[in-house]
Formats: structure tokens, sequence, C-alpha cells
């Protein structure tokens, strides 16, 4: 048997795990995001698969599938807001500060984003903090909203990021997923080397959705990937910086003078990973501790 054999027995493609599972691709796709369905890396760096225990350990679930599927249901603004029993208004205003991450978006026929949350973390919000839901919003809150604060998207490119970290492989992977929440020009500025940049875009993870035929929806999506707040800038820079020097120490980039000699992608040693990503989380609370910004903390399955 072959490495790649090897490494794809006994498992299979999302596709066809989202088949087994009677999910839609979508859903699949969030399922993996919150973490419901656990995948395992692909053969020679391919895309990740999923083992047939995994799909065996959910299959027998006693409310498989009905249960599945609603774990990953998502709701708009309207959906959410009646789960919550709040108006619509209300619900964006919470969202806004942070109070409430989405989990996915899509642009309306008018190139609107329209933002979506996980209909059991609505629920839950709703029942932990009975407080937001009536009367007046709190001062800090509303001192917020009065100058113009809105962490949806930032919220959404944390959590997105939480997922490609957890997933990581190595080092470099890890930077690469970093650097993708930052323009090229701020890449440049904090990894000099020309040979390190390719790597990382090399290794630079795939959008988590289709590209649009038109220009002008592929500007707002483009837009809605990049970091673009100073504070969310610079605390991306320090973590590519963190994360580099995680890389370097374990393998430098691969360098053109050893045309087609790629160096193998090892894996972390145990606790490796979780080095970088406990440093980044950790730094994350000190830094919401002390502004007390909205900022959604990271959480099993999400940032």
């Amino acid at each position: 048997m072959t490495v790649k054999e090897a490494a794809t027995a006994h498992t299979v493609a999302h596709g066809r795990a989202a088949q087994r599972l009677e999910l839609k691709r979508k859903e699949f796709d969030l399922a993996v995001q919150l973490g419901h369905v656990r995948t395992v890396p692909g053969a020679e760096g391919g895309r990740r698969r999923v083992a047939e225990e995994e799909i065996a350990r959910l299959r027998a679930a006693p409310d498989f599938p009905t249960g599945l599927r609603e774990r990953v249901r998502t709701v708009g603004t309207a959906g959410a807001a009646e789960l919550a029993s709040i108006t619509g208004d209300r619900f964006t205003k919470l969202a806004r500060t942070g109070h409430i991450s989405p989990v996915s978006f899509y642009l309306n026929r008018y190139r609107a984003v329209v933002w979506l949350y996980v209909a059991g973390e609505v629920r839950e919000f709703a029942e932990r903090h009975p407080e937001l839901l009536t009367g007046r919003l709190p001062a800090p809150v509303r001192a917020r909203l009065a100058a113009g604060e809105d962490v949806r998207a930032r919220n959404w490119r944390a959590r997105r990021l939480g997922v490609l970290l957890r997933q990581a492989e190595d080092p470099w992977t890890a930077a690469a997923a970093i650097a993708s929440l930052l323009a090229p020009v701020t890449v440049a500025e904090v990894v000099d080397d020309p040979y390190e940049r390719a790597y990382l875009d090399r290794l630079r993870p795939e959008p988590p959705y289709a590209r649009p035929e038109s220009l002008a929806a592929r500007d707002v999506i483009d837009r809605l990937h990049l970091a673009d707040d100073p504070d969310e800038i610079l605390w991306h820079r320090m973590s590519l910086s963190l994360a580099l020097d995680e890389a370097r120490a374990l393998r430098p980039a691969p360098r053109p003078d050893a045309p087609g000699d790629r160096p193998p992608v090892p894996k972390l040693r145990p606790g490796r990973r979780g080095g970088l990503l406990t440093r980044l989380r950790l730094g994350r609370r000190r830094k919401e501790a002390l502004t007390g910004r909205g900022v959604t903390r990271a959480t099993p399955g999400r940032w």
C-alpha cells in the first residue's frame, strides 16, 4: 500500500461525507467549522477528509439526522430576533457590539452583506443574558453604537481564523492562515524574505466561498476577508510574527536553489501547536480585559 493509499484508507472526501450524514454541502462545511464533524489530514498535503468511524459515530446518535441538522441551522437577523424574542433592530445592535458573532454571510441581490447566526447560539445567548433583551441597553453599549462600532466582520474573521488554526498541521500553515487576513503590503512589512512570502502564499487557505462573477461583489467579499481596523491589523501582525518565529525554528521556507525538492511537511509534536494558539488566545483575553471591547473571546469551536 502506498503512502497516499494509507492516508486515505477508511476515510472519505467531504462531498461523500455530507451525503452519508444527510447534510447539504453548506451544512456540512458549517458542521466542520463548528467542530461537530471531525476531519483528518489528507494525503501529501491534500484536502482534509472524514474518517469512516467519525461518520459511524454521528450516524449512531439517537437524534440523527435531525439533531445534527439543528446544530448547524443558521438564521438571519429576523430569525435570530424572533428566537431571542426581541426586535431586529435590537438584535443588530447587540451583534454590532460583539455580543453574538455571525458564523457566515451571503450577499443579496443589492450586494449588501447578510449575516447569518447559529440558531442554537442565539437561543443560548438569550437564556444567558436576559438583561440585554429588555429595557435600555447599557450605557457602554450605547456609547459604542453612537461611535459607529460594528465588529461583525471582525468577529467573523476571528472565528474563521480559529478554525484554520485548529486545522493547521504545522507552524507554516498556521502562519499562512494569519497572513491571509492581512493585505499583501502589510504582510511584506512583517515578512522581509520574498521566499517566505511566496511560501505563505502557496499555503494560503482556500476562501470559504466561491468567488462571484460580479467584480463589485468580489470587491465586497475580498474586503470582508481582510482586517480593516488598526487594532485588529496590529493584533494579526503580532500573531504573524510569533507564528513565523515558530515556523522558522521548525524548518526554513523552500528556496529555488533546489528545484522540485519540496521538504516534507511534518506534523507538530504533541503540545507544539498548543503553544502558539495558547499564546494568541491568552493575549486576546488579556487585551479584552483591559479594553472591555465586545470582540468575541475564543471558545471551543471558534475564536
